[in-house]
């Protein structure tokens, strides 16, 4: 550890202040150590509570002391009920428990996280409730983010008038004090583009950009709206647009229309663009050189790709997370897995961390391989790590334990994520229970559904019949019975999600 100290200070003193450097740093170690359980503690009770049968409050007083309610604790417990799906309502009842206290000072951070959950789970009644009472509160905790939060659920969600209504509500209603100008139209502008709604994105721009002038951060939202349709055609349409209009472009925009001939195989394309980037003085970046390492990879050019990792160093520049998965993905793409191993090998060497594409690229490389040890060996890598994967890489690994006769692999990775007050997504119970179900192993299928009610989310109706057929068949009626109370509960609360539970 480097320790700076003037050199006017005498070689005693600089012993001493070394000495208590290393106590205090000792100490605050020590300090964020006690502070991450008591996060994993607190979330995982939150996460547990019976939902709605008991209410939240009373539990929160018992176990929340004012001597932890600070403000890093309240971020990281609301961050990771997030990360955990846990139920939004949940989160709104800790954070609302956290504002009753005088000795906590909300965030932005807090706000928003607990405003993302609500949003996510489509509880749009309870997330107006919460920004009007910031607004009461702390209008100051009202940003660009937690406005961008709300649009682009309810643009998901909801209808194009929902969405410009509810542009309109926070502007004359949330925001008075504020003028909205071009920040803010960019941000309904992106709600409408990240859903790749493109026809209202342009409707949008029409109808207000005389109100809100343009800049080129506009343009590059539309073109990367236009992107992520797939539509090339339309890219190029608006890019010849934009110079029509005399916007400047930047790495940005040449970074959209990059990706785009990346994404349809036309790498050559996206390779005289990069060249054209330094004839213009449009410097590329890391991310434009991953996109192309990226591109490589879709066209099966490993050489390619490996020539452009190596540019990342040529130019100076760190090669991070998003570069290596990158490379890691055209490796897989031309099936050389044991290249890819010992690419994560020199990641961990570098103290490059590995991230949930990194996990998720390698696993499905070693899946389609049908290399079942090197994804056993991966996945208790991965766990010894204590790395939770998002919901796509547990959905399949899920899959690939069940259909390879390792349904016990599949129950671990279920009680692991449990026991990280983590809860997975539905599909995934669904797996896992037609796994446990078609093996005769009811009660565990059984028990696994009932955490995922009591936590508060929904199982599918087609979990629900799977066990309905199969606790008929025991003669365990009373425990179907359980089921059907426990999920018309939730119905009565939770949005609808397109579906209602059948008769028990």
């Amino acid at each position: 550890m480097v320790v700076v100290i003037s050199t006017r200070i005498d070689k005693f003193g600089q012993v001493l202040r070394v000495v208590g450097h290393r106590l205090w740093s000792s100490s605050l170690v020590h300090s964020f150590s006690e502070t991450k359980d008591e996060v994993e503690t607190i979330a995982r009770i939150i996460n547990d509570h019976p939902f709605p049968v008991q209410p939240l409050q009373p539990m929160l007083k018992r176990h929340v002391s004012s001597s932890i309610l600070s403000t890093m604790f309240v971020e990281n417990v609301i961050g990771r009920l997030f990360a955990a799906h846990a139920n939004g309502l949940k989160a709104y009842e800790f954070f609302e428990f956290c504002l009753h206290h005088p000795e906590y000072s909300p965030t932005s951070d807090a706000f928003e996280k607990t405003l993302h959950v609500l949003a996510r789970m489509r509880y749009f009644d309870k997330g107006w409730e919460l920004m009007k009472k910031i607004q009461q509160l702390q209008p100051s905790l009202l940003t660009l983010k937690s406005l961008s939060i709300m649009l682009s659920r309810i643009a998901k969600y909801q209808s194009y008038e929902d969405t410009l209504e509810a542009f309109e509500k926070m502007e004359q209603h949330l925001f008075p004090g504020k003028k909205f100008g071009t920040e803010e139209f960019n941000i309904l502008l992106r709600a409408f583009c990240s859903q790749r709604q493109m026809k209202e994105a342009r409707s949008v721009f029409n109808k207000l950009h005389s109100r809100f002038p343009p800049d080129t951060k506009t343009m590059n939202i539309l073109l990367l709206g236009f992107k992520e349709s797939g539509d090339i055609t339309a890219v190029e349409l608006f890019y010849h647009e934009m110079v029509k209009r005399g916007f400047k472009l930047n790495s940005v925009t040449y970074s959209i229309r990059i990706d785009a001939y990346c994404k349809k195989g036309r790498l050559g394309d996206a390779l005289k663009l990069f060249e054209e980037m330094d004839t213009v003085n449009c410097l590329p970046t890391v991310e434009t050189i991953t996109t192309l390492i990226h591109g490589a990879g879709i066209a099966r050019n490993i050489s390619k790709a490996k020539e452009l990792f190596n540019e990342i160093f040529k130019r100076n520049f760190q090669p991070d997370t998003g570069a290596y998965n990158a490379l890691l993905s055209s490796l897989i793409k031309s099936r050389d897995v044991k290249s890819a191993a010992v690419l994560m090998d020199e990641m961990e060497e570098k103290n490059i961390e590995f991230d949930n594409l990194t996990y998720h690229t390698m696993l499905w490389g070693l899946i389609r391989s049908n290399d079942v040890g090197g994804v056993i060996d991966l996945y208790e890598r991965m766990v010894d790590k204590n790395f939770l994967p998002k919901a796509r890489t547990v959905v399949m690994l899920m899959k690939f334990f069940c259909e390879n006769q390792r349904i016990d692999l599949g129950l671990s990775l279920w009680n692991y994520l449990m026991n990280k007050g983590h809860c997975p997504h539905c599909h995934s119970l669904e797996i896992l229970v037609t796994g446990l179900c078609s093996r005769g192993r009811v009660e565990e299928a059984f028990e696994c559904s009932e955490q995922m009610l009591k936590r508060g989310r929904h199982m599918s109706e087609l979990v629900f019949q799977m066990l309905k057929r199969s606790l008929l068949q025991l003669g365990e009626e009373e425990k179907l019975q359980k089921l059907y109370q426990m999920t018309k509960r939730l119905e009565m609360i939770l949005p609808p999600n397109g579906q209602t539970i059948g008769t028990a």
